[in-house]
């Protein structure tokens, strides 16, 4: 059971990207009704509640379920979303899409893959996991997204005008990443290159935090780093590149 802390807009970064990720909107696309469960919404279902909002620019019809492992937590459902009681079995659910954000940091992380392994087992065909954490009100978020065979990418998402350098989103790894932030480890290489990088702009920071991050992200990939390009501009910083790039030795 996590600690149910939840604030208003605290997931905004990872819905804005589900929004506009081709893979998510295909996953969503693949039925007229798409299935979507937020596991652990805690102690209030408002992020929940904002996330089948967000979605339904991309699919209308979608079906949004929140599940809580604490049955205290279960509400009636509201605006066109309803609530259960549910773990990482998803309440016997098939769905399309899958948020958990925040429920693994409290494990170990010898536990992750169990986890993984059980969400992944409930996905319906095409399916996909978005599995992550963030800071307290949303500034610094990372996530992974898993299908059923395998986590696929990384994502760092941050508030450009609250974080002086991407090193600094290492607190906020998923439990999967955290523990393997030191020299020698994948995960850290990416974001020693990212800082540098984020120097190697420091040119173009008269012309604004995402406009600099824009170029660090130019020259990354000039040092050959598989960046995923996603679907038009962010208002965040973002950098996600193929799980392959950090998966843990």
């Amino acid at each position: 059971m996590t600690r149910g802390t939840t604030n208003i807009n605290r997931l905004r970064r990872v819905d804005r990207w589900m929004a506009h990720d081709a893979g998510i909107g295909a996953a969503l696309g693949s039925v007229a009704r798409p299935l979507v469960v937020d596991l652990g919404y805690g102690a209030r279902p408002v992020t929940t509640v904002e996330m089948a909002r967000r979605l339904r620019t991309i699919a209308p019809d979608l079906q949004m379920v929140g599940l809580e492992i604490d049955p205290e937590r279960i509400v009636d459902a509201r605006d066109g979303v309803r609530f259960a009681l549910g773990g990482f079995e998803l309440a016997g659910l098939r769905p399309q899409l899958v948020r958990a954000f925040n429920v693994l940091r409290q494990y170990d992380e010898d536990e992750v893959a169990a986890s993984w392994s059980r969400m992944r087992h409930a996905l319906a065909p095409g399916g996909l996991i978005v599995e992550g954490t963030c800071d307290e009100i949303g500034r610094r978020c990372c996530w992974v997204v898993l299908d059923a065979d395998a986590p696929r990418t990384l994502t760092l998402s941050w508030s450009p005008e609250h974080t002086g350098r991407p090193s600094e989103l290492a607190e906020r790894l998923p439990k999967a990443l955290i523990h393997h932030n030191v020299p020698g480890k994948p995960i850290h290489e990416l974001l020693t290159r990212a800082d540098r990088a984020w120097d190697v702009a420091a040119s173009h920071a008269a012309y604004g935090p995402r406009t600099r991050w824009r170029q660090a992200l130019t020259t990354m990939r000039a040092d050959g780093v598989p960046i995923v390009v996603g679907r038009g501009r962010s208002v965040d910083n973002v950098l996600t590149v193929p799980w392959s790039v950090v998966a843990p030795h």
